[in-house]
Parts: structure tokens; sequence; C-alpha cells
């Protein structure tokens, strides 16, 4: 962080020197500016001292540091706010596809007024701290709709975990909600062959279930959760879409709910 905020003031200081060197540079009269020399020469003159302008540039920024955190914060602002303006564009051409889509598992009130997307995967660490949220969340609002949307980034195994609990929820979504609980509040790692014998435990039939893994359908649709990840800028797990509003990291059920109420306040 402090390293990225390095970077960040220092590409500020640069930006600032060359705004500056170009301002002094196209006014002739400001380069010469305390100096000896008259101004009606000084107009005459064009030729810019650059180190003289750099060290006056670098005395100002050693004075007065505290500008190239008011500019941090103000280029911070402008991005953030230009990054909520993108994700509103998506959210609505992608709304179904967000919401609605019939690979998406669903806990909670499945006719709730608000709805809250969850993009996970079986083998994040924060993800399996987050199923608690989840749950108070879905127990304490009658009114809430938890989707959860499979976005597998950890690896092979988390894939072919997905797959697995795609196909069993296709299979048998009524038992959806129980599935995802199992494999992701359960100890060591999310394979396919765990998450098997989650859904045998369930009630499954094992050929029905592999049959249904190899559905084509599946794969187009976590394919498609990638490109809408990406579009929403999404790169780690679990990130949240709630309302008009995408929330990144594990936050907790506190700050989740007053977004969840933001939502609420907004139809």
């Amino acid at each position: 962080m402090k390293k990225a905020l390095l970077l960040g003031t220092t590409g500020v200081a640069v930006a600032l020197a060359m705004l500056a060197f170009g301002f002094v540079a196209g006014n002739p009269q400001i380069a010469r500016a305390g100096t000896a020399q008259p101004v009606e020469t000084a107009a005459a003159d064009t030729k810019i001292d650059r180190t003289e302008v750099e060290g006056i540039i670098r005395d100002y920024l050693l004075k007065n540091p505290e500008v190239l955190l008011e500019v941090q914060d103000a280029l911070e602002a402008k991005q953030k706010e230009e990054q909520r303006i993108a994700h509103l564009g998506v959210i609505k051409n992608a709304k179904d596809q967000i919401f609605n889509s019939a690979f998406d598992g669903v806990v909670g009130n499945p006719n709730g007024k608000v709805t809250i997307v969850e993009f996970y995967d079986y083998n994040c660490g924060f993800c399996k701290r987050a199923i608690d949220d989840m749950r108070a969340l879905t127990k304490s609002d009658p009114d809430l709709r938890f989707v959860l949307k499979e976005f597998p980034i950890l690896g092979p195994d988390s894939q072919k975990a997905s797959v697995v609990s795609m196909a069993f929820h296709l299979m048998k979504p009524e038992k959806y909600g129980e599935f995802h609980n199992a494999l992701l509040g359960g100890q060591g790692r999310a394979t396919e062959a765990a998450a098997i014998k989650v859904a045998l435990s369930l009630g499954a039939d094992e050929a029905a279930l592999r049959e249904k893994m190899k559905d084509p359908t599946i794969n187009e649709a976590l394919a498609k959760t990638y490109d809408l990840a990406n579009k929403l800028a999404i790169t780690g797990t679990p990130s949240y879409v709630v309302g008009n509003e995408v929330v990144f990291g594990a936050l907790g059920q506190e700050v989740l709910t007053e977004k969840i109420e933001a939502a609420k306040a907004a139809l």
C-alpha cells in the first residue's frame, strides 16, 4: 500500500513538474521572475533554465508535501466515480445475467425484493469465513434474496468443484443451499471428488451427476461469468453486487447490511 502510494505521488509530482515547466515555458516573463533582468528583456528571452524550474518545483513540493496527497485523493475519487458509473452501465445491460442466471443457486427468499449476488470460489478462505455472513443476513432479513454465482479462479480444483456444483444445482435446485453450505463450509480443499461426495450425500445419483457434468452449457455459463466479472472489475472473491453497486472483499455483515438497506431505499 505504501509502495502504491509512493508510486502514485511520484507520478503526481512528475505531472506537476511537467505542467509547471510547460506553463513557464509558455510564459517567459514568469520564467525569469525573481531575477534582476527587466521584464521587457525577459520577454525577448524565451530560453528556460530547466534545472532552475525543476529546483523551484522541488522546493515547493518539499515545503508543501500535502499537495501531493490532495492531488492523489482527488485522482482516486475521480477514478472511483468513473468506475461506479461504468458499473451502473454493466449492471443495467447485464441485469438478467447478474441476478437471474439459471445456473446460479439462490438462498433466502427466492422472491425477495432485494437481491445480493456473491461471486465466490469454493477454495477461497475469505469466502469460507463469509458464509456466516450469508447465513446471518438471510436469517435476519426475510425479504433478502441471496444469489450464489460460481467464480472459480483458484485453480483446476476450484473449476472442477464448480462444475459438480452447477450440475448438482441443475439436478436438485431445492437442495443446492445444503450442498453449498456443506462444500464451502467443510474442512479441506474443495475438489471434484469432495464435491461429488457431498452431492451423493444429498441424494444425487452418481451416474446421472457425472453425465450432467458433461453438459456444455455449464462451461458456457462459467465463461460468461468470467467475462461479466472482467467488465465489473472483479478480480477476487468474495465480491458482491448489491443493487447498483459492486462491493469488493469480505467486508463483514455490518457493511453488507448497510449496502442492502441502501438498495432497499433506492427501490
